[in-house]
């Protein structure tokens, strides 16, 4: 990714939070991996959202940046897998400091 790319990936992931009535409280992202802190009722699967940002981010992705397919993982913009942490006794503070201090290229 570079801050094009990266700017136009959370208006992405925006747009799908938005009609999952879920928040994308902080976005940040590197080259090769990008991190989100969101903020979800418990009646939204996390799942179903997960596959959700990724389909959707992907597939527009691809679409209006087809430079992007030399960077691709066998074709895929995103690996199969994902890390999801609960921080409901953890300061928010400290989070989105972290996700903000990612080496975001230019």
């Amino acid at each position: 990714f570079n801050d094009e790319k990266l700017i136009r990936l959370r208006e992405i992931l925006v747009e799908v939070c938005l009609e999952f009535e879920v928040e994308l409280t902080e976005f940040n992202g590197e080259q090769d991996h990008v991190h989100l802190l969101i903020e979800y009722p418990p009646k939204v699967q996390l799942s179903k959202l997960i596959n959700s940002l990724k389909g959707v981010s992907s597939r527009l992705i691809r679409k209006e940046f087809p430079d992007i397919h030399r960077y691709l993982w066998n074709g895929a913009l995103w690996s199969p897998s994902y890390f999801a942490g609960s921080c409901g006794g953890a300061a928010l503070d400290a989070l989105t400091t972290y996700i903000e201090q990612q080496n975001r290229p230019k």
